[in-house]
Formats: structure tokens, sequence, C-alpha cells
């Protein structure tokens, strides 16, 4: 099947239920009646352990990446928290992408470091800052790619390979390209992860994150570490996702088409420093973008001329774009990650990696382009005024 196909009916395919459901139901039961003590370990026992709803899911989240197994989890960090929880421990040393989701770095920094685990950030553009930081320790190399918010890319082919004879796991978060338009496991990588909050949701109305895999081992400890801790999706919201990756196809086409317009545009713009998007010739790393991806996505970047307080004007004056956190829904977001999405990292760490005061984080919607572009007008009056 291709990927469209795929993301319609893997997982939900009629005759696997009872009453020949074209759409999968929601199975609210959080434990499952025995008829006899021997079929206790048979089938499905209990929901944080399986759930016919959750397993649905998770057949298609594995088709999209062409992996062997999906795991859901309520939200990315608690997929992120379990990735690290199952497969290190104490004394265990992880590199990552020096531009990442603030949340993750939080994650890292303010979690995981109190329990033992080394961080080293490297700007992971260049592969051989990666393998200059491989250590006795290193375990697991972090990649974002495209990073949020400043559409970095890395070569997930050169550092897999470099991983690959160091016998460390690669983990690539791919929430920003979706499975549309990039597959990390077919590029070398060994867990792919989403905040399913984004894009494969795709109508901000969940909260979910995912993990795919191919290796057996590693789902094994994967799926075991998701029943003992526990931080599982909800059938509800199991079923959300799956009624949002059904339309994952049509709706990255246009987030994309979008996409490319306003990034045009805005490099046009005579109040406009510089723009993030790898689907411009302009950007440092477009070759390995159409190298590694089958698309650009929907999510960009852009630094005004000026500073925090014109970047507030700006974001405040508009009308369409809501000035809110989160990405990959339908309707367009704007917001400042100094202040908002990356607010819990110093400000020096972030100037260092390249976030400055000025930056705009731009979640691309679909709706039609020419009202979106109205509406980044308005806000440029606002500054100019």
């Amino acid at each position: 099947m291709k990927f469209s196909t795929r993301a319609i009916h893997i997982g939900e395919e009629p005759e696997n239920t009872q009453h020949g459901d074209v759409v999968s139901p929601i199975h609210l039961s959080t434990t499952f009646a025995k008829k006899s003590i021997r079929e206790v370990e048979e089938g499905y026992v209990y929901s944080r352990s399986g759930n016919p709803t959750r397993d649905s899911l998770e057949r298609k989240l594995a088709a999209l990446e062409n992996a062997k197994y999906g795991l859901a989890f309520s939200s990315g960090l608690a997929a992120e928290s379990t990735v690290l929880l199952a497969l290190l421990k104490k004394g265990d040393h992880v590199i990552a992408f020096d531009d990442l989701y603030g949340g993750t770095k939080r994650l890292f920094n303010q979690v995981m470091e109190r329990f033992g685990l080394e961080f080293t950030y490297v700007d992971a553009r260049d592969f051989e800052n990666v393998r200059r930081a491989i250590k006795e320790n290193t375990r697991m190399i972090w990649l974002e790619t495209p990073t949020n918010p400043l559409l970095k890319l890395a070569d997930i082919k050169g550092i897999s390979e470099i991983a690959q004879e160091k016998n460390v796991i690669v983990v690539v978060d791919n929430t920003f390209a979706s499975p549309y338009f990039q597959n990390p496991l077919s590029l070398g990588a060994d867990i792919v992860l989403h905040s399913a909050t984004k894009y494969l949701g795709g109508h901000s109305d969940v909260v979910g994150g995912a993990i795919m895999v191919n290796d057996n081992e590693l789902y094994e400890k994967l799926k075991f570490h998701q029943n003992a801790v526990g931080a599982i999706l909800s059938p509800f919201d199991s079923w959300l996702v799956m009624r949002g990756i059904k339309t994952l196809a049509v709706r990255m086409e246009k987030h994309e088409k979008n996409a490319i317009k306003i990034a045009e545009y805005l490099e046009k713009h005579p109040l406009v420093e510089k723009v993030y998007y790898p689907g411009l010739p302009s950007h440092p790393q477009h070759e390995l973008a159409k190298r590694q991806m089958r698309g650009f996505g929907g999510m960009l970047s852009f630094e005004l001329k000026g500073g925090l307080e014109d970047a507030v004007k700006f974001v405040e004056s508009l009308k369409i774009f809501a000035l809110a956190e989160s990405l990959g829904g339908v309707e367009s977001l704007i917001e400042l990650p100094a202040i908002m999405t990356h607010a819990s990292i110093p400000k020096e760490e972030r100037e260092k990696v390249g976030i400055k005061d000025s930056l705009i984080r731009v979640s691309v919607g679909i709706e039609d382009v020419e009202d979106l572009i109205e509406d980044l007008e308005r806000g440029f009056e606002a500054v100019r005024r």
C-alpha cells in the first residue's frame, strides 16, 4: 500500500471487528473478563497493558514509519521519558543536538540528570561534531531534524553510520517533518518518536506521543516500560489520533504549499532579518533536505528586524494566526520561542544556539494563504507604526 492508503486502512480493517466497523470503535473498558483461569494470560487483560483501540492506533503508527512496531503514549514527553528509562542507566552518556524543543532539554537537564544520566549538546549539522563527542559511556544520540525552532538539519544516514560503528542507539524526533515527508528508520535510525499532538493528530484537540521501531529487542524493552511506567494513551485519545492520521497526507501537502509561499514572502520583506525554512534555496542545508526528505513541511521561523518589543507588537497584532504554543494543527499558530516554548532554557544558552529575542516561530496552517499573508502584513504594519 502507498502512504495515504496505509494511513487510512491499517489498524482499522472491518474484517477484524465484530460488526464490520469501517471506523475502529472506542473500547473504554479498563479490564477484560475471562471464562477460566487458564485464559487469564491470553488476549486483553487490563487496558494499561493493552487495549484494542490503542492497539489499532499502534499498528497504524508503525505503518506510517515503515516500522514493525508502534507504541502510543500520553504525550510526546511521556514517549521520550520512556525511551530514556527503558534503554539507559546511571552513568550513561547521551549526545544531543544543541537545538532541541525546550521541553526536551528541560526533561534532560532538570529531571534525567538527577538520576545520573549525562548529556552533551553539539551542533549536529556537522556529523563530525557528533563523532568527536562519542565517549566510552555514550549509549545514545538524540536528534531533531528539522530542529525546533531554528529548522536545522542533521544528516540521519551519516550519523547513523557513525553510531553503528560504536554500537550507539540513534533516536530521531520526527515531529516537524512528519512521517509523510521523512522516515528516519529507512535512513538508519533505531528509534523514531513523535509528539502525536502535532501533525499526527492535526486538529489541536488531543495530546499524545508515539514511538516506532524495527528492532525486536528494543521493542520488547520499550513495550515492557510502556506498561511498567504506565504513561499510555487513553482509548478516546487513541481514536482521535487515528482519525487525524487519515488526513495526514492531504494536510501535509497543504501545510507545505502554504509554508513555501509564506517563506518566500518573508524572505523579501524589508522588516525581516532572516528566514529559517529548509525549502528555501537560501537555507544552508537545502540540498540535505532534498536528499533525506520528500518535502519541507509546514514549520518556519524568522527573525524580525528589531528586538523583543517589536516581536511582541507583531504577534499581538495578528487576527488569523493564533498566539499559542504547539504546532501542526490545521489552524495557523505563531509564538515567540524566547518567552514561550523555549523560556525554560537560560538566555545565554538560547542565544548561543541562535534563538534570539526577535525570533518568531510559525506553524503554517491550511487556511487560504492569501489571508495568512494579509494577516502577516497587519503585524508588519503594527511594527512600522
